[in-house]
């Protein structure tokens, strides 16, 4: 911050830098604490504080007992992360699926409704924004906190939140996603293929915490890759990186209408079947095994030729091939070891169906950081204090 900035600026960023500094810490602060890490005088913060409590943003909690027999308690505050909301949607072929969750992440209420069409996109946009309406009631918090949103959808979606592809439904191309919804809502919203935000959570919350490089997977009835390239996602051109199910050369549509393949699907019949079959799987059926092995040697290769092009440190298997891990994992690692693919490791999502959900609301956190907590202490970390 230049030496010269007026007062109203340099107060809006000394109340930045206190929310964030407040927000960063799960249990109350005291005074002192916050004095230490944001380095303004005592009096300043006293000052920010009693403003963000006003707003809303931060309680003044309770003094501590156990300090009641030695002097004054510290005064301690606490941020309140649901003062704003932040929701998160899935359009799948199926169903809509609505999360809302506080600016920590935390979900606060969920929702589930069955699209009325959708090849329709409008139609299925507005099934999306009832599930998210039923979402906020789920949450007992007003609709008035929504600040912003995500939307997780297959297909091919470029960064202004336009569906530049959709396989299996070609109406959805060129379609405006991301403004169809958040004129409906009115706040910003964001779009991503669900593939990209289930690799965007598995990072921020799953098993690929450690991994600078991954792919999550998702084979079967339905078919797509979330690529995370040193800890960011990769979209390519127009978001279509990961579309694999447009490569035929790779095969992956073989894999569709199989025992294994439907565990993937979003159907609940077909994916009763697939779990029919893994319950076969696992008591021996010789019928049974044959498709699984026959399920694991292909994905085997898929992941083999990823293994040579991407090289990720991790294979995150999602969507649905989860519930089969017992059984999957030992056969696709082994079957990649006789393809004598690099030793990349092979794990089942550790977030199950909300994977795409919980990418969905890290993608918008993230987005939206600015907005929600200010500049860093590292932005303005040569800014004169406030006094």
């Amino acid at each position: 911050m230049r030496a010269g900035a007026d007062p109203s600026t340099l107060r809006r960023l000394n109340s930045g830098v206190v929310l964030r500094a407040l927000a960063e810490h799960d249990e109350p602060v005291t005074m002192a604490v916050l004095v230490r890490e944001v380095a303004l005088s005592r009096r300043t913060v006293e000052l920010i504080l009693s403003s963000l409590c006003n707003e809303g943003w931060v309680d003044e909690t309770a003094p501590d007992p156990a300090h009641a027999d030695v002097g004054r308690p510290p005064r301690t505050f606490r941020f309140r992360a649901d003062r704003a909301l932040v929701a998160a949607v899935r359009i799948d072929t199926d169903f809509a699926s609505a999360v809302v969750s506080d600016i920590r992440g935390r979900i606060l209420g969920r929702a589930m409704l069955a699209l009325r069409d959708y090849h329709d996109p409008a139609t299925a946009v507005e099934d999306a924004v009832l599930a998210v309406e039923a979402a906020v009631t789920e949450s007992g918090l007003p609709r008035e906190r929504i600040r912003a949103g995500a939307i997780a959808a297959g297909g091919a979606i470029d960064e202004a939140g336009v569906v530049s592809r959709l396989v299996n439904s070609e109406r959805w191309n060129g379609f405006g996603l991301a403004d169809a919804v958040s004129a409906r809502l009115g706040v910003p919203v964001y779009a991503d293929n669900d593939a990209n935000l289930a690799a965007l959570a598995e990072r921020w919350r799953g098993v690929s915490a450690e991994a600078a490089t991954s792919a999550w997977c998702i084979f079967g009835n339905r078919t797509g890759i979330g690529l995370v390239i040193n800890g960011s996602v990769h979209r390519g051109f127009r978001g279509a990186a990961g579309e694999v199910v447009e490569a035929g050369a790779m095969g992956a549509s073989r894999m569709e209408d199989t025992p294994f393949g439907r565990l993937t699907s979003p159907r609940h019949d077909e994916r009763e079947d697939a779990l029919a079959a893994v319950a076969a799987a696992r008591a021996g059926d010789p019928d049974a095994l044959r498709e699984l092995d026959a399920f694991a040697a292909h994905l085997a290769e898929l992941l083999s030729t990823l293994a040579w092009t991407v090289s990720p440190d991790l294979f995150v298997l999602g969507g649905g091939l989860e519930d089969a891990e017992d059984l999957l994992l030992p056969r696709v690692s082994e079957a990649m070891r006789r393809l004598r693919t690099l030793d990349v490791s092979v794990r089942s999502t550790a977030l199950g169906a909300d994977a795409p959900l919980i990418g969905a609301v890290k993608s918008v956190l993230d987005r939206m950081d600015l907005a929600f907590f200010g500049p860093t202490l590292a932005a303005v970390a040569d800014r004169p204090h406030a006094v």
